[in-house]
């Protein structure tokens, strides 16, 4: 029974059911609903109220925190103290290289990143954050400043909706970009397969963490990256250089496994070095990991 009854949550965040819906806005509001109900459901979080606007009065809450505007309307009792404005931001970065393009069960890693993206916005929109977001490759494509604004959420999804696979990634621009603009302190997602050097991404995020930032990186990587599945030597082809290499289906099963495996744990090591948080998404399961990380996030470092 309880299986049967989250499966639909379940689905609802998977990102090839996502695929289907109309528009970006849409994936976000179903998302994070779905998220909430999955929540709710679940023991382990219990500051899943914090991204509600209302909770149902109970026996032993404080009735200075019902809302009569909506006992008047509905003739039902709900309370709204886990509502409080956080007076926080998010900056949201999404990465839209030329490999971001990559997918291999039907969703691009740029598509499962504009719905995580869009997702995090809606989420903190509700919470009064303000929100803004960068879209970047080897140069910032698109930015907008971080704000609390009506209408802003909107804009922001609209701007991660553009975001087209261009070029390679560089993230040395985009970053000094962020530094000049942004002083204030706050929460910062950077949504990336991080398809660079460990180095250049410790040079170019640790100036961030140093300037007061709450940094988070969403590590986007395709199921096929992950564990690749061939069974004859194929002709592989890099997206932002075009260089092509031909590979055995030994080194794919041995070698290459080791390599990927030892730059996330690259990664990794460098996020902990600049007391920032990595996390790990393979792009063809729903994005319940990334959200329950997020609100993990915003938990430890509120």
């Amino acid at each position: 029974m309880v299986a049967t009854a989250q499966r639909p949550t379940a689905n609802l965040l998977d990102p090839k059911v996502l695929a289907s819906l109309a528009n970006l806005e849409l994936v976000a509001k179903a998302v994070v609903e779905g998220f909430v109900i999955g929540l709710h459901r679940s023991p382990k979080f219990g500051f899943s109220q914090e991204f509600v606007e209302y909770r149902a009065y109970g026996e032993g809450d404080d009735p200075r925190y019902i809302d009569w505007n909506v006992f008047a309307r509905t003739d039902k009792t709900y309370i709204k103290r886990f509502l409080g404005e956080t007076n926080s931001h998010l900056m949201i970065m999404l990465d839209s290289s030329a490999s971001m393009g990559f997918g291999s069960n039907g969703v691009s890693k740029l598509q499962f990143g504009k719905y995580l993206g869009a997702s995090l916005a809606y989420m903190s929109s509700r919470q009064h954050d303000a929100v803004g977001v960068m879209v970047f490759a080897d140069e910032v494509i698109e930015y907008r400043p971080p704000t609390s604004r009506s209408g802003s959420l909107q804009g922001v999804i609209h701007t991660l909706d553009r975001a087209q696979p261009a070029k390679g990634t560089q993230l040395n621009h985009p970053m000094s970009r962020f530094q000049e603009r942004i002083k204030r302190r706050g929460l910062v997602a950077v949504i990336s397969d991080f398809y660079c050097d460990t180095q250049e991404l410790l040079d170019n995020v640790r100036p961030l963490a140093m300037q007061g930032q709450d940094v988070i990186l969403f590590h986007l990587m395709d199921p096929g990256e992950l564990s690749p599945n061939i069974k004859q030597s194929t002709l592989y082809e890099d997206m932002e250089t075009g260089h092509a290499i031909e590979v055995s289906p030994t080194f794919m099963n041995k070698e290459y496994h080791e390599r990927i495996q030892a730059h996330i744990a690259a990664i990794q090591k460098t996020a902990s070095g600049m007391n920032a948080d990595h996390v790990l998404i393979n792009t063809g399961e729903p994005l319940d990991k990334a959200l329950h990380s997020y609100l993990t996030f915003r938990e430890k470092r509120g």
